[in-house]
């Protein structure tokens, strides 16, 4: 039954030994990377301890905003792979990849006021949480070590598309096809022609044990009654409750807002996950809000404005105090839930984030922490305004009696600040006419000229 997977394991070690170039497996703790993972395990274990000379890098990306489930099964694959690796002499390390915390979802979306994700175009999420982070480990490796092999576990049976896209890349005659976009990288797809229906027998083979001693059983149960598959396994049934199950469940994101439902995390909840409902509410809430005129500004980041084709002005981020409510209310979700969805050096950034976004006060993110835990933030005691209260409200009082918008003003007074330290005055001249120079700023002139026009 099991010959292909000997064909491919034989195959593995012809490439293995052909050079030393270092292999990366992408391991998302789906059933396709483990089923990859596990093949190279059972090669290496082909192999004399003296003739695994080749590094393997398994690496897994953590977006920060996983469904915490799947989070924590990824942190013990990858604990349990580097343990087994080390005591077995396979010459494997598992890695856990992060993006930068400046690129972080709640950086930019609490941070900055992005919009969450929306289908079709508006999807700034993939790049920066989960391509970017895996892009630079690969350049790094291959500036180390000159050259690298990236290991996919794609399988023609996953899709038509996923079909045409293999076929496009292959070179005739090759195993190793170079990497359309990242020199010195190339592509090995061991497994292109593996149904659906042998992965699952595969996984569950000598009692669903799996080459790092963990138990494929429980990464069956996160498929269960997974609906947004293609084909259904003909294994159909290992649990007590024989749910039939489908062959291309996705793990993603709790918060993802680029679906109208998010059937993944409803399924958890099916199957008796009930510490995610309130995970649910929260995206779901989130779905809402960026659509919630009053929740966001007029304008773009950059001061553009812009109109919609009903005439009415575009949006743009999410305003400042919406941005605290989110924290607000995510803080509290984590006290309801017990899960860690925010972190510590997220909650730094946000911090300085808002600092430059005009918060004369510097006190609005350790005071909502303070308000909804009762305890300080290990840097409390450093945020001083940067203005007293009295202060603050004469400057209100100004702007509202000259009509000068408050926000122009607290920007100002934090570009100047900002800057005060710099030796040449053309660094603070340069970032107040970049803020004198935007769009909303001037939008009635503009407009008034617009119609004199006409």
């Amino acid at each position: 039954m099991f010959t292909v997977f000997n064909d491919i394991i034989a195959e593995m070690r012809l490439v293995y030994q052909h050079d030393q170039r270092p292999w990366m497996l992408g391991f998302s703790g789906g059933k396709d990377s483990t089923l990859l993972c596990q093949l190279v395990f059972e090669m290496l274990h082909t192999l004399k301890p003296e003739e695994r000379t080749k590094k393997i890098y398994v690496v897994t990306s953590d977006t920060m905003v996983e469904n915490p489930i799947v989070k924590d099964y990824m942190y013990r694959m990858n604990a349990a792979i580097n343990t087994t690796s080390e005591s077995e002499h396979l010459n494997v390390e598992a890695h856990m990849l992060h993006p930068e915390i400046r690129q972080t979802f709640w950086s930019l979306v609490i941070g900055l006021g992005y919009p969450t994700p929306e289908a079709p175009g508006f999807r700034w999420c993939t790049e920066r949480l989960k391509i970017n982070p895996s892009n630079k480990f690969t350049y790094d490796t291959i500036k180390k070590d000159g050259e690298i092999v990236i290991l996919l576990g794609v399988r023609k049976a996953e899709s038509a598309a996923r079909s045409k896209s293999i076929s496009a890349h292959e070179i005739e005659g090759k195993i190793l096809s170079p990497h359309t976009s990242i020199p010195k990288a190339y592509v090995y797809n061991p497994l292109t022609e593996i149904e659906n229906s042998l992965v699952w027998e595969y996984l569950l083979k000598d009692d669903a044990r799996s080459a790092w001693g963990t138990d494929n059983k429980y990464l069956f149960s996160l498929y269960q009654g997974e609906t947004l598959g293609e084909e259904q396994s003909v294994v159909g049934e290992v649990d007590k409750d024989k749910i039939p199950i489908t062959g291309n469940s996705r793990f993603g994101c709790w918060c993802c807002t680029m679906v109208k439902e998010d059937k993944s995390l409803q399924n958890f909840i099916d199957h008796g996950a009930e510490n995610l409902i309130p995970l649910r509410r929260f995206r779901n809430w989130l779905v809402e809000l960026r659509a919630t005129p009053e929740a966001r500004d007029w304008r773009r980041r950059n001061g553009a404005v812009y109109f919609n084709s009903d005439g009415d002005f575009g949006r743009g981020p999410f305003t400042l105090d919406t941005r605290k409510e989110i924290l607000k209310r995510l803080l509290q979700l984590e006290d309801e839930t017990g899960f860690e969805l925010i972190t510590i050096e997220e909650l730094k950034m946000i911090d300085k984030m808002w600092e430059d976004e005009g918060d004369l006060s510097r006190r609005a993110l350790v005071d909502i922490y303070y308000e909804v835990r009762n305890r300080r933030l290990p840097w409390d005691q450093f945020k001083h305004a940067k203005y007293d209260n009295d202060t603050v409200q004469r400057i209100d009082a100004l702007c509202q009696k000259y009509e000068v918008p408050f926000e122009l003003v607290s920007k100002l007074l934090i570009a100047v600040d900002n800057t005060k330290f710099y030796t040449r005055s053309a660094v603070s001249a340069r970032e107040v006419e970049k803020i004198m120079n935007q769009g909303w700023l001037h939008y009635s002139n503009i407009q008034e000229g617009l119609e004199n026009e006409d």
